[in-house]
């Protein structure tokens, strides 16, 4: 297929067919994999639960601490560093990364909390998802990479968890808190 050219529907049809005669399963992003089974194609959809992480770029290296904590524990998080592919709408692709996602995880430090910019209007777009949700449902989660403030917005409403002075504590107690939320959600 050229670059730069629009791909067609067809394309990625005839694409898929080939890999799959070629016995490879095809994985698309957050949806899920085909594979070829004994009845035709088979799709397996994306079952791990969406995490949402929210950083100020100066904090990517403990947040990408939490990506590895997260995948580990057999959640799917999404991190715009990671997610983002060239040439894409980013602030499209980070609104609907939010509004489908089970959890949105807020890393708040110092530098996050007073940064002007993108980092704000995730929280904002966060909190405003989070009021369509059922009252009882956990979604906006906070999270403290150091010593901070919690803007009373948020301190007001949700529980936050301190990732110091020991990650692995911090991280244990987010992810059993996104556990059993997920498995309430399932019945």
């Amino acid at each position: 297929m050229a670059a730069n050219r629009p791909v067609t529907t067809r394309q990625v049809a005839r694409l898929l067919q080939r890999c799959l005669n070629q016995g490879q399963a095809v994985e698309i992003a957050s949806l899920g994999v085909f594979t070829r089974g004994v009845e035709g194609v088979e799709f397996q959809r994306e079952q791990r639960p969406k995490v949402f992480l929210a950083y100020a770029v100066e904090d990517s290296e403990v947040v990408d601490r939490m990506r590895v904590a997260l995948l580990e524990a057999g959640f799917q998080p999404w991190m715009d560093r990671h997610a983002l592919v060239p040439g894409q709408n980013w602030p499209r692709a980070i609104e609907g990364a939010i509004r489908t996602a089970d959890f949105f995880v807020a890393c708040l430090s110092w530098r996050s909390v007073g940064k002007r910019g993108t980092f704000q209007s995730e929280l904002r777009y966060a909190l405003d998802c989070a009021r369509s949700l059922p009252l009882d449902d956990l979604f906006f989660l906070p999270v403290r990479l150091e010593e901070c403030g919690v803007p009373s917005r948020i301190s007001e409403q949700w529980q936050y968890v301190d990732l110091f002075p020991e990650f692995t504590a911090g991280m244990e107690r987010l992810i059993a808190a996104m556990r059993k939320e997920a498995a309430r959600r399932q019945g």
